[in-house]
């Protein structure tokens, strides 16, 4: 039998590996949450609640400033191409819930939403004039 703690750091390995493979801002409270959650999925799941909260919070805030510096006719542009990238995100990352799947899934369909978000904010933040 394997024991539980060796099951939730593998667990915790293979959903989170996309963060240490990419260059997405995160805050240093996810990182802390992430250490302190002793690989209990509950415990996760909530720091990745809260850290998708935070990169919702960012990537409206850019959106809005970016929409600012806009002309009428591209703020159409970047309004539509905002509404097919919500579209993209939502079906690419409700498909990391497989049913079949158990905890690992949840953790990776939470994971994705949370990374992509992150990554449309800091890509919105690039075109941010300052």
């Amino acid at each position: 039998m394997i024991p539980r703690i060796v099951v939730s750091v593998t667990v915790y390995v293979l959903c989170f590996s996309n963060i240490a493979l990419s260059d997405v801002k995160l805050s240093s409270q996810f990182s802390k949450c992430i250490d302190d959650s002793g690989g209990v999925t509950a415990a996760m799941l909530d720091c990745i609640n809260q850290e998708h909260t935070l990169q919702d919070a960012r990537l409206n805030k850019a959106y809005k400033k970016v929409m600012s510096q806009l002309t009428p006719e591209r703020q159409k542009e970047l309004k539509d191409a905002q509404r097919a990238w919500i579209k993209y995100r939502d079906a690419n990352c409700n498909f990391y819930f497989d049913p079949d799947g158990g905890t690992a899934a949840s953790l990776s369909g939470r994971d994705c939403f949370m990374t992509t978000t992150a990554s449309r904010a800091e890509e919105l933040e690039n075109f941010i004039d300052e």
